[in-house]
């Protein structure tokens, strides 16, 4: 233990010189900045600025803490678009719009980004505390997890993504499995064929995120609005009210952040399942455990604070992975496993021995960027809720051009902007029909890593079904997946 301690304090000194300091505070600003837009998550923006970290010359300990802050600021700042103005950023940011947006709705946008900045500081700071105390160990038993595992893993969280749907489980369901056939679209990774392309090339790569989001929340927005115009009214008419929540909600929503926090981390560390399932994983976990009166998914302050609790918390997780072992926990982290590259810096587990300041330098930087990131948020939240109050002739369009760009910034195609528009028309008459848009959105997301663990779980075992089910945690995975499912229906009956 002294020896961590000792590493620790020698990461702060590197994390404190001014000059990492200083990339502390940029990169979560400019990440937040970044992350409001819609379309842009932290992917793309830590992407964005690799280049231009990498010609500046810096050293890798500080290229590494200022794309870190990036991205994490990124994170922060989807929320900022999810809650104001219902689209997501990036995948996790969706859970944050079901008690997120209803907030705003009712003027009380300022409070539920008051709440995300904090849940998001209690989740970095939590997680990065277990990264310190608990990495070697988690690494170890993230090892046990193989493609079969992980493919019951995701089952489990589409079990959960039924209950999203509250009495209407087989509408999630129909929803979830649109999404895994939108998923299918592109290129095959296993054999090369083309599938669902119809012979146009732009979908060889497959349906891009991006467009889908867009489509999906921004578009459906926009005609909603238009279609409920004494709602657009509404909207913009609404106080905003105070941008700092009472200690007495504080008090109120820290044994979800704190939970949150162990959800998020234990899934941040399992490499390739991210910071969607920790949200999603955790929602519809506190949703169980404390929502006695219904009131998850209609502007509940703890189901805005449980999915940026454990989003935060699973950045930071994902760190794990790819330090000790040099697996990629996550999108961004490989974007940060490529940063390590460019500088012949090779992760794993010699890494702690060979260039310490590199590890413990970063890590005291999530304590060091969490805190800057809360610093800068709180006083701006005043800043980011008059979005609101644009007047109804201006916010559409707004919105509208926000969210075009972001879908034409991603391959620069026309085709895309039309996509969008398909997607938004489809949405919104899937919303008129009562059928939730969350599980179409997370069936595109975990769609192929589903597929591909199939593929290497049955290539292992030469074709044996069963492998899916053979190990003890998948079967147990499997086993608290049905009866999310089924256990209900039976005591129904039963009853």
């Amino acid at each position: 233990m002294s020896g961590t301690l000792n590493s620790l304090s020698a990461g702060f000194a590197v994390a404190l010189t001014p000059l990492n300091l200083a990339l502390a505070a940029i990169g979560a600003f400019v990440g937040t900045a970044v992350g409001a837009l819609p379309g842009i998550g932290p992917l793309n923006a830590v992407a964005l600025l690799l280049p231009l970290v990498y010609a500046l010359k810096l050293p890798p300990e500080s290229a590494l803490i200022v794309l870190a802050a990036v991205y994490y600021g990124g994170g922060y700042g989807g929320r900022i678009a999810a809650i104001l103005l219902n689209v997501p950023g990036d995948p996790s940011s969706v859970m944050t719009t079901l008690d997120g947006y209803p907030m705003a709705r009712r003027g009380e946008g300022g409070l539920a980004l008051s709440i995300t900045a904090i849940g998001s500081f209690i989740g970095g700071v939590g997680a990065t505390v277990l990264m310190i105390l608990a990495a070697p160990a988690i690494a170890r038993a993230a090892l046990a997890f193989g493609p079969a595992e992980y493919v019951a893993l995701m089952v489990f969280a589409f079990a959960l993504l039924a209950g999203v749907g509250g009495a209407r489980p087989a509408k999630s369901i129909a929803a979830a499995a649109f999404g895994l056939l939108l998923s299918a679209v592109g290129t095959d990774s296993g054999t090369g064929i083309e599938r669902f392309t119809f012979g146009e090339l732009e979908l060889l790569d497959g349906v891009d995120f991006t467009v889908v989001v867009i489509g999906l929340f921004a578009v459906v927005e926009v005609l909603t609005l238009i279609e409920e115009r004494a709602a657009m009214v509404s909207l913009v008419s609404t106080p905003l009210g105070r941008s700092f929540p009472a200690i007495g909600e504080i008090l109120h929503t820290l044994p979800t952040m704190l939970r949150a926090a162990l959800v998020g981390f234990v899934v941040g560390v399992l490499p390739g399942t991210g910071a969607s399932i920790a949200a999603t994983l955790s929602w519809t976990l506190e949703r169980r455990l404390v929502d006695r009166t219904g009131t998850f998914g209609t502007g509940d302050i703890r189901g805005v604070a449980a999915p940026e609790t454990a989003d935060n918390a699973a950045q930071t997780g994902a760190m794990v992975p790819m330090l000790a072992l040099g697996i990629p926990g996550s999108g961004t982290t490989a974007v940060l496993l490529g940063a390590l590259m460019l500088y012949n810096i090779t992760p794993g587990p010699l890494l702690f021995i060979q260039r310490p300041e590199i590890v413990w330098g970063l890590i005291a930087s999530f304590v060091v960027g969490n805190v800057v990131l809360l610093v800068l948020n709180l006083p701006l939240v005043g800043l980011f809720i008059r979005i609101l109050a644009l007047p109804p002739w201006a916010l559409s369009p707004t919105v509208v051009a926000c969210a075009f760009s972001g879908v034409w910034a991603v391959n620069n195609s026309v085709r895309d902007l039309f996509l969008a528009i398909a997607f938004g028309v489809l949405g919104w008459a899937g919303r008129k029909a009562g059928v939730p848009l969350l599980p179409m959105l997370l069936g595109l997301v975990l769609g192929r890593l589903i597929e591909d663990n199939i593929r290497r779980a049955l290539a292992l075992s030469g074709g044996e079904v069963l492998v899916l089910f053979a190990s003890p945690i998948a079967l147990g995975l499997w086993l608290v997946a049905a009866g999310i499912l089924f256990a209900p229906r039976l005591l129904q009956r039963v009853r």
